[in-house]
């Protein structure tokens, strides 16, 4: 990696130190639920629309790429490369797909380099299109691109206002196979596999057989794999290495612990090219307080890429990680306790906000979707406003990656979808093809792989084909899409959507609004929203919400209106009514 650790590190390695000191301070206690506090993560992280892909499933930008080690296409149904890479996703925030869409954040699966071979289980052959078998942490995969591929899309997506969350992992590496060595038994350990029933039985254990486990508890230091060494040799690029992981240690004052190796590792590619935050798989399965020293980490390497890169630095929101930790979710969701914003392993409840976390993955949102409008936002609203997930974060879903329970598999309601997740208070994650009604339903494919199908880009027509020029299923994906981006450029211009306070003022037609405060991140804001109304002509009452004289914009429509008499007068062929003031 090109990192510059020769860089004014006296005062790096201090302002680390004052991060990580603020860090175990504010976690002196993860065991019981924390009162409510003013709020701290900024409001465009409470509302942002986050869009997630499967970097091999999404855009293929350069066919050239497309088989790298020798990777066969012999995997079970869905199993294989398929050709996504960092190309394809940059063409498509240059064609202006994510801005259309009101995309505020990109997080894309881990594009470190991954094993060459392949694993057979019961799921059947697979190869690690995915990004989570990873052999090294320093490298970009060949099949999703380059180094510079990487910086090029990083650098677009800010030249484009969009954030970019790179997915990290700690807790594994991947498998052993016949093209791959194991790691070290200092590294990793391949056994127990985990209980699930306690706090050591879901830190100190292996998920699974394919995921050869980082003895994560570990402070003891250990040398680097000769594998590794001998790769980077061959590579060129073993001294420079070397050096950076002697500066890091030096810095730091960190054991030489697998997990430290790998913060250096994870935190390399934020000092380099201005990644915003950090999506943290497996977080649950990595003992907590090692998210605090990661978040301290990138935190300095984001202040010091800001410092090295002010033109291409936008805003001084600091480094942002929002964690997986399966199972927890609002209100009661399985493993949190009602009423809490704790992780219950068992024997030991953890406040994962309280080490080093600003948001969390709301695995809850999926199944509270079968709910009405009201029941969900309202709860939300609460909870984030009020209850113990005051000041943070969660990231709503209605379709994952490995959710073996997405809302709507079969997309019969996806219209109903968009308007649940898009509007319900919290930051939003489509997962791609989301906005399309992706197929998920594959019955050739096995486990998680269902939902791992590769961007049906096929059933979304040219913007200038004309209607008569259409299929019914194109048709129907383009009015699909326009949905979704009516209500993301809504969110994108209004962070009350995600981060105000909701209420409802009326049942039906339903008629809701959300407040948010003036803070020192932004200005006060407020929207009104109408859902069931009658197509056509309609008189909206707006509760004195906003002043007399007013102008304001109606999203759905596109259509601007002027507050008289505490109301506003539209005529739209829509029954949805998205009301906000005109953007500054």
């Amino acid at each position: 990696m090109l990192t510059h650790y020769h860089k004014a590190q006296s005062a790096y390695q201090l302002a680390y130190r004052c991060v990580l000191i603020m860090f175990m301070l504010n976690s002196a206690s993860t065991l019981a639920s924390p009162a409510p506090q003013s709020n701290s993560v900024d409001p465009f992280w409470q509302n942002a629309t986050v869009y997630f892909m499967m970097t091999d499933r999404f855009a293929n930008g350069d066919k050239n790429n497309d088989k790298q080690f020798d990777r066969k296409p012999d995997g079970a149904t869905l199993r294989n490369f398929m050709g996504g890479d960092i190309k394809g996703v940059t063409q498509k925030i240059k064609s202006g797909y994510f801005t259309d869409l009101g995309v505020d954040v990109l997080w894309l699966t881990p594009l470190n380099e991954q094993i060459h071979g392949r694993w057979d289980d019961e799921w059947g052959r697979s190869y690690p299109f995915h990004g989570y078998w990873i052999k090294d942490w320093t490298a970009i995969d060949p099949n999703f691109g380059t180094e510079q591929d990487m910086a090029e899309m990083i650098a677009t997506a800010h030249a484009h206002g969009i954030k970019v969350l790179a997915d990290v992992i700690i807790n594994h590496t991947g498998p052993k196979t016949s093209k791959d060595v194991a790691w070290p038994d200092e590294w990793v350990r391949t056994k127990p596999y985990c209980s699930w029933d306690s706090y050591q039985g879901n830190v100190e254990c292996a998920l699974a057989s394919s995921l050869t486990d980082i003895r994560t508890e570990s402070e003891a230091p250990v040398t680097l794999p000769p594998f590794l060494i001998e790769k980077w040799r061959s590579e060129g690029r073993l001294e420079q290495e070397l050096a950076e992981l002697n500066a890091f240690f030096e810095r730091t004052k960190l054991p030489r612990a697998p997990k430290y190796y790998i913060t250096k590792w994870i935190t390399d590619w934020v000092r380099e090219y201005g990644i915003d935050g950090f999506r943290v798989d497996t977080a649950k399965h990595v003992e907590a307080d090692v998210w605090k020293i990661v978040k301290a980490e990138g935190t300095t390497a984001l202040a010091q890429w800001k410092a090295e890169h002010p033109e291409q630095a936008s805003d001084n929101k600091p480094f942002f990680m929002v964690g997986e930790v399966m199972h927890f979710g609002v209100d009661g969701f399985k493993n949190t306790p009602k009423g809490t914003r704790l992780y219950d392993y068992g024997d030991k409840q953890v406040d994962f906000f309280a080490n080093g976390f600003d948001s969390l993955i709301n695995m809850g949102f999926a199944a509270h979707a079968e709910q009405d409008m009201e029941e969900i936002f309202s709860t939300y609203s609460h909870e984030l406003n009020q209850g113990a997930l005051q000041g943070v974060s969660v990231l709503n879903y209605v379709v994952s990656h490995d959710d073996p329970e997405p809302f709507d598999p079969k997309r019969e309601h996806p219209y109903q979808a968009a308007l649940k997740l898009m509007l319900a208070p919290g930051s939003a994650q489509i997962y791609y093809g989301d906005e399309l009604a992706r197929n998920l339903t594959y019955p050739d494919a096995v486990g998680d792989a269902t939902w791992r199908s590769f961007m049906n880009w096929q059933d979304l027509p040219p913007a200038d084909n004309n209607a008569e020029q259409l299929t019914p299923k194109q048709q129907y994906t383009r009015q699909l899409l326009k949905h979704w981006q009516k209500l993301g450029q809504f969110r994108h211009a209004h962070l009350s959507v995600g981060a105000g306070v909701h209420k409802m003022l009326q049942e039906k037609p339903y008629v809701f609004q959300r407040t948010l405060g003036a803070t020192k991140q932004n200005t006060a804001d407020q929207v009104l929203v109408a859902i069931g109304m009658p197509k056509g002509s309609k008189v909206i009452e707006l509760h004195k919400l906003f002043e007399e004289g007013a102008e304001l914009k109606e999203y759905y429509s596109g259509t601007t209106v002027t507050v008289h008499d505490n109301q506003v007068i539209l005529d739209t062929p829509f029954d949805i009514v998205l009301l906000g003031a005109l953007e500054q």
